[in-house]
């Protein structure tokens, strides 16, 4: 097979007898590119033959790096997805692999398959929580991991370069009962001891195939909330961060009097949780309930949390107390499930709602519906305790959503670096942000720039799309958590002219 073109115009000859595949698809830990949806006028990333050409290629470097050949592959519920999987599946098959095909999966359906099945890698295709016309491929070769910035270099150049090997052997076999033997899994012996009531939101994406059924089957009542699937997500992108779903979460759990709310992105690797009255708890701060609960269990227990999280976890008293320590690192969800393992923590958290549950919990990938069922199970344990109770018993601090400017992949570094750049500037001459010192840049995933008094801000760039990520967090007030970001933050990026609107502000 022909070295990839990485640009093509739709409708010509060229987009049918060749391969197109974009470099910038090719992310931090997984791939993500613009397939193209109907009516719209951006041009394709990649076509039918660039995914086949994705399959030879991942199927290639398996063979280099001494993976055998064995390999897991799913789809998410788009109207596309299983076309793609398919030329995925015709790639990896001329690359001589062993293909074990799931269907209509959940991203962490993917990797309990891969433990299931006894397969090294994993090729799951999903565009996750991204608007219709994206799709991409989460991959991994050492189970629980996914690729990092490593491997999808080195993928991206293989693949790119057409450095392909054509190997006999390849094998298609389809495993019909995977999504029976995945639930089975998830329920295992919990039970809860009460029927607790409990909305489901899954957006109309693949999750409402999994998720209504595993919680009811634990014994909880199931409120459903866009659980049908529908590939066109009529109502709201299937992702637990946004304002759109969380509304129609925190309206459900008023309008059934439930306990909780429980959303679940596209590819149900992340959760976000509303409580009983209809406020969103952020990830970050569910982690921080839940491992208080668990340090209790497990003495001297190790979490790992992103970037993003709440500074809080670095001062709880009630961690500190239970001998519980606290890493904080890069955010994303390879990123954290790495570290997680190296450092063989309990379990992991982002702010994005993807939890990382280790032995004896989970399997180390980050699952929404494990997230789900241990929220529950807490509660279980905790009886006569609301969700907003156990909210309300953590340290204050105000948080802002996860804002997300336009920035194009091909300038968003260059942008952070040069914020990173004018913050340990601003550090090392003792300037001050809205009168305060600021006491540590840290910069291991963009800049997480921490004031005297706790607050902090971050600016980094996304890692599937093209946007950079803000939040910021205030440990005095919600006027100045806001303050940070108008009179701070925005202002700042506004001097870049690569920075573009955001998608919601505080």
């Amino acid at each position: 097979m022909a070295a990839p073109r990485t640009d093509l115009a739709q409708n010509t000859y060229e987009f049918e007898t060749h391969a197109l595949v974009k470099p910038t698809g090719f992310r931090e830990y997984d791939a993500r590119w613009w397939f193209g949806a109907p009516g719209s006028a951006r041009p394709p990333e990649l076509n039918l033959l660039g995914v086949q050409a994705l399959g030879l290629g991942l199927g290639t470097m398996l063979h280099e790096r001494g993976v055998p050949a064995r390999i897991v592959v799913g789809h998410d519920f788009r109207s596309y997805s299983l076309s793609i999987k398919q030329a995925l599946t015709l790639g990896l098959m001329r690359a001589g692999a062993e293909v074990l095909d799931i269907g209509l999966a959940l991203s962490p359906m993917a990797y309990y398959a891969q433990f299931a099945l006894d397969a090294p890698a994993v090729a799951m295709v999903t565009a996750s929580h991204n608007e219709n016309g994206w799709t991409g491929v989460k991959m991994g070769a050492a189970r629980p991991l996914t690729f990092g910035p490593e491997e999808m270099g080195a993928l991206r150049d293989l693949v790119l370069a057409g450095r392909f090997v054509e190997r006999p052997g390849g094998r298609y076999t389809p495993i019909d009962d995977m999504r029976a033997r995945y639930i089975d899994a998830l329920v295992g012996t919990t039970k809860l001891s009460r029927p607790i009531k409990v909305v489901a939101a899954c957006g109309n994406g693949t999750a409402g195939a999994f998720a209504p059924e595993a919680l009811r089957r634990i014994g909880a009542e199931v409120i459903e909330v866009d659980c049908a699937l529908d590939w066109r997500f009529p109502n709201y992108n299937a992702n637990p961060e946004d304002a759109e779903m969380l509304h129609a979460m925190a309206d459900a759990v008023m309008k059934h009097g439930a306990e909780l709310a429980l959303g679940f992105d596209g590819d149900g690797d992340r959760c976000g949780v509303v409580d009983n009255t209809g406020e969103e708890i952020f990830a970050d701060k569910i982690g921080l309930i839940l491992a208080r609960d668990l340090s209790a269990q497990y003495a001297n227990a190790r979490f790992v949390v992103d970037v993003k999280s709440t500074g809080l976890y670095a001062v709880d008293p009630v961690l500190k107390a239970n001998g519980a320590s606290v890493d904080y690192f890069k955010t994303g969800h390879s990123y954290i499930k790495r570290r997680t393992t190296e450092l063989d923590a309990l379990a992991g958290f982002e702010k994005s709602g993807h939890f990382f549950f280790r032995p004896p919990i989970g399997l180390g990938y980050d699952d929404g519906i494990v997230a789900g069922i241990a929220v529950l199970t807490m509660l279980d344990r905790n009886a006569g305790k609301t969700l907003a109770d156990l909210k309300r018993a953590l340290p204050i601090s105000y948080t802002s959503l996860t804002m997300s400017p336009h920035c194009d992949d091909e300038a968003k570094y260059g942008v952070v670096d040069a914020v990173v750049r004018q913050y340990e500037e601003l550090a090392k001459v003792g300037a001050k942000i809205l009168g305060r010192s600021i006491r540590d840049v840290n910069t291991v995933n963009g800049a997480r720039v921490t004031l005297e008094d706790g607050s902090w801000v971050l600016v980094r760039a996304s890692s599937n799309k093209p946007e950079l990520v803000v939040v910021v967090e205030s440990m005095t007030s919600d006027d100045d958590m806001r303050a940070l970001f108008h009179q701070e933050v925005k202002p700042r990026l506004a001097r870049f002219g690569e920075v573009g609107a955001y998608n919601q502000e505080v």
